[in-house]
């Protein structure tokens, strides 16, 4: 009897073909738990489901990433929907995973992404909306559970932030049927009371503990109110629609508390760092002042009439000193010349002449006889010696050559 062979490509792929083949296997979810969940470089998550009795590996790929809205972790209840298929190279089947949602939730996140939709669409969640978180508070209206870890928290970061800011408490039930009307009783009392921030929220849970802040009627309470509001709903990577609604959103209640009250501290540092601004400002103005009036003082000082009169008087003194020097320069200079003078004509001088042994004769007007055609027979002449005057009269007259002619 002939045996049918086949090799182990065809055998796995005759089994793909089945698969592909199954409708059922196209198209399926999985309910299951969680484990070796790996994210890799590429995108990709590696991770199998398991129940009590099995386990089945499962692959999603990065492309197809965007039907995964959480956090996929070790130990989660899952529904994981894509295919069941085989890959052909280790003859292995997995779950193609194309959308995974937390086991028990699937009704409430279709709900939640069909609101979250039609609320965008409808522009709540517009930034225009959005209002201004005011910088510096007095009052803080807090909707939440009266008992619990965030009315504690809120109390207690308020307190050390700022212990002058007043915390104003609407007790809401934020869990279970009546939750949404008494969220938004808490919203309208504390409107009414003018505060000047509202923070909204409660601790973490799941889906369902949180549902109340993913009701469309408490979305348009906060959308409707004219105060600031902080959403501060469950852990930082829990999601409500009130979040998206709101004007601002806290990861935590504590964050929320730190958000809408500023910290005196920083304040205080701040209003010290103003003060010691403005008074340097003020010495450096006051410094300037001081130069400027001095400046002036000066100028009015030189310009008054009293100090006028006594530059010119100054002036006049310099002017009469130079006089003085230059007249007396003037006087030595002329003296000088004037010696010069007297040096030159004392050689000319008669009187030195009469003192060397000459004599000087003059007729009566005391003019000098210098030419005998000067005189007359008869006249009378005085003849100048060196110490007196002789009176003679001319008897007689002889004219001849010059001298050294």
């Amino acid at each position: 009897m002939k045996k049918n062979v086949y090799t182990v490509t065809q055998v796995n792929s005759y089994i793909k073909n089945m698969f592909i083949q199954d409708f059922m296997l196209q198209s399926i979810f999985v309910r299951g738990e969680v484990s070796n969940c790996k994210y890799h470089s590429s995108g990709h998550i590696y991770f199998t489901l398991k129940d009590q009795k099995g386990t089945m590996n499962c692959v999603m790929f990065a492309g197809n990433r965007s039907g995964l809205s959480f956090q996929l972790k070790e130990g989660q209840q899952v529904l994981v929907g894509g295919t069941v298929d085989v890959y052909e190279r280790d003859g292995k089947y997995q779950l193609y995973a194309k959308q995974i949602i937390l086991d028990g939730a699937g009704l409430l996140y279709e709900r939640f992404e069909a609101l979250k939709k039609e609320l965008e669409e409808r522009g709540m969640f517009a930034r225009e909306y959005k209002q201004e978180i005011p910088k510096y508070v007095r009052t803080i209206g807090v909707v939440t559970a009266p008992t619990g870890a965030a009315v504690r928290d809120i109390i207690n970061i308020t307190g050390r932030r700022n212990p002058y800011v007043q915390i104003i408490l609407y007790p809401a039930i934020v869990q279970g049927d009546q939750a949404p009307v008494s969220i938004i009783n808490g919203i309208h009392a504390l409107e009414q009371k003018q505060v000047d921030v509202i923070i909204v929220g409660r601790g973490g849970g799941s889906i369902e503990d949180l549902w109340a802040f993913n009701e469309e009627i408490v979305a348009q309470a906060i959308f409707d109110c004219r105060i600031p509001i902080i959403s501060a709903v469950g852990h930082e990577t829990d999601t409500t629609i009130a979040d998206f609604v709101a004007d601002l959103r806290a990861p935590t209640p504590s964050a929320a508390a730190e958000l809408a009250v500023g910290d005196i501290r920083e304040v205080n540092e701040r209003l010290a760092g103003y003060h010691d601004q403005l008074f340097r400002s003020v010495n450096r103005r006051l410094e300037r002042e001081r130069n400027r009036i001095h400046t002036l003082q000066m100028r009015l000082r030189y310009l008054s009439p009293a100090n006028q009169i006594r530059e010119k008087r100054t002036y006049a003194v310099k002017l009469e000193d130079r006089l003085q020097n230059a007249m007396q320069n003037m006087l030595q200079e002329q003296k000088y010349r004037l010696a010069i003078y007297m040096e030159r004509m004392k050689g000319l001088s008669p009187i030195d002449k009469l003192n060397q042994g000459f004599s000087y004769v003059a007729d009566k007007q005391g003019k000098n006889v210098r030419e005998v055609s000067q005189v007359s027979i008869g006249e009378q002449l005085d003849i100048r010696v060196r110490d007196g005057v002789i009176g003679v009269a001319v008897t007689d007259t002889e004219k001849r050559e010059q001298y050294g002619n």
